[in-house]
């Protein structure tokens, strides 16, 4: 499994219109590529003055896949985003491949 990792630091000033697209339209656009299963959006629990931080994960099981959102799909949904929010907004990147996974049995109960 391949967890294509999205850190995004948005400027107060455009932050609720920049949070409503991205929960209501990005996201979205992103799982309908069919190359993703599933996204999760987390905030960064950092206090920052003037601005908030954000991980968005979206989940797919390959490299391949990934790859081909790089080159399908990655050019038209960043640019929407830059168009919207250009100066206000700082992002970057990461792939994690995941090699385990551990669930506490306290859970499991």
């Amino acid at each position: 499994m391949i967890i294509y990792n999205v850190t995004i630091n948005i400027d107060n000033s455009v932050h609720d219109k920049w949070l409503h697209w991205m929960q209501t339209k990005h996201i979205h656009d992103v799982l309908a590529t069919g190359k993703f299963s599933t996204a999760r959006m987390v905030k960064v629990l950092v206090e920052e003055e003037g601005s908030v931080t954000y991980s968005v994960q979206y989940v797919t099981d390959s490299k391949d896949k990934l790859q081909r959102y790089y080159t399908e799909d990655a050019p038209r949904l960043r640019q929407e985003g830059l168009q919207l929010f250009a100066d206000k907004m700082l992002t970057f990147r990461t792939e994690l491949e995941v090699i385990s996974e551990h669930f506490s049995e306290v859970a499991m109960q």
